[in-house]
């Protein structure tokens, strides 16, 4: 064995350990933040029972980090390799190290490294490609709204608040605080849901709600029926409240709340996917109808409140019947299955047909992926693995 003629390097730790976590950025991420203008992060979390109820039974608590626009989601990883963070030092005992005094001139030592902590495991920060569920979350905070004016158990004083802009932001940011998504991907989720905010007749606060597909259906109904005798042509731009007044009969009260009635169109006038937040248009003075959005909204909705599950199919040929009815006359013919969102319907068998729920296609997904994702992320494993083929 040869004589090693280096000098050494003396190694020694501290204790306790100091506290370290390394994070390892998305390259997604990495460019917001480096970016002329980065934008302001935030850590959400749902609350106990919102996670209770949208989680599977053992699943840990999380935390997700948020930009306006984006939703990142944070895990722990460990790692088979663990790295230490060290710092050198000149072999004499610090004050709050803890480390040993060590003679130099005897040990012949020229250097000194001293280990202040140990991480095992690495916080990720990454986008999941299927996306951050955030309906789920936000159904939670929300109360159903399943009647209209005209049915005996609804005060009339529900539907006669006079609410401003702030007030209304200030329930929905309460609301938006336990949904663990970026502010972008809530204003699109509650403009999905079709959710408002109104005065709870019980309480006499203010608080959220999210209309029942039936309630949707009818608000449809009676906005389609007030643009055929006024003459409003949805397809082109037309004045929301010119719409709104069409809908009221003389000497009667409103049939449902006007935040109810501009979140429908709303929803309707707005194709997905646009790239800023919904809530800048909080009450659009013009406004119309999107065709392609407006078919494929009326058949589901229609679908979710008359066969919101198997044993309530019916027949296709009824519902198609009904669905073109629903439309502007125009567009009747457009109706077709092939315009439903991919899984938001299923066979009985070819003759019936029902409504598959937002939270059932997500289950469906999330097994589909768990099922197919069995690559290991130790590449020890996977070397192993190979091995065995």
């Amino acid at each position: 064995m040869s004589t090693q003629t280096a000098q050494s390097i003396d190694f020694t730790h501290t204790y306790p350990q100091q506290g370290f976590r390394l994070l390892e950025l998305s390259p997604e991420l990495l460019e917001l933040l480096s970016s002329n203008n980065p934008p302001a992060l935030y850590l959400k979390s749902p609350s106990s029972d919102a996670h209770e109820a949208t989680s599977e039974v053992g699943t840990r608590e999380y935390v997700n980090l948020c930009t306006p626009t984006k939703t990142f989601r944070l895990r722990q990883v460990h790692t088979s390799n663990s790295v230490h963070i060290i710092r050198p030092s000149d072999g004499s005992k610090s004050a709050d190290d803890g480390t040993y005094e060590v003679e130099r001139d005897e040990l012949n030592l020229m250097e000194t490294m001293t280990v202040i902590a140990k991480c095992g495991s690495t916080l990720e920060f990454d986008a999941p490609e299927e996306g951050t569920p955030t309906s789920p979350f936000l159904e939670k905070g929300l109360i159903l709204y399943d009647s209209l004016s005209t049915d005996a158990d609804v005060e009339t004083s529900m539907l006669s608040a006079n609410l401003s802009f702030s007030q209304k932001r200030r329930v929905k940011d309460e609301i938006f605080g336990d949904v663990p998504a970026s502010m972008f991907q809530c204003e699109s989720a509650w403009t999905e849901l079709c959710a408002f905010v109104h005065e709870n007749s019980s309480s006499h606060l203010l608080a959220g709600f999210r209309p029942s597909a039936s309630v949707k259906l009818d608000v449809w109904k009676r906005t389609l029926e007030g643009s055929v005798i006024r003459a409003i042509d949805l397809a082109k731009q037309f004045l929301v409240k010119d719409l709104w007044n069409s809908i009221l009969d003389d000497g009667e009260d409103e049939p449902f709340p006007w935040d109810l009635f501009q979140v429908v169109v709303r929803r309707l006038a707005e194709p997905p996917g646009q790239d800023e937040l919904r809530s800048e248009i909080e009450e659009p003075k013009w406004a119309n109808i999107d065709k392609t959005t407006c078919i494929r909204w009326v058949g589901e909705t229609y679908l979710e409140a008359k066969a919101p599950a198997m044993t309530s199919a019916i027949e296709q040929s009824q519902f198609m019947k009904e669905w073109m009815d629903l439309l502007p006359e125009s567009w009747r013919d457009d109706a077709s299955v092939t315009h439903l969102t991919e899984g938001s319907y299923r066979y009985q068998n070819q003759a019936m047909i029902y409504f598959i729920s937002n939270s059932e296609r997500q289950k469906e997904r999330k097994n589909a992926s768990n099922s197919s994702s069995n690559t290991s992320r130790n590449w020890h494993e996977r070397f192993k693995a190979q091995r065995k083929q």
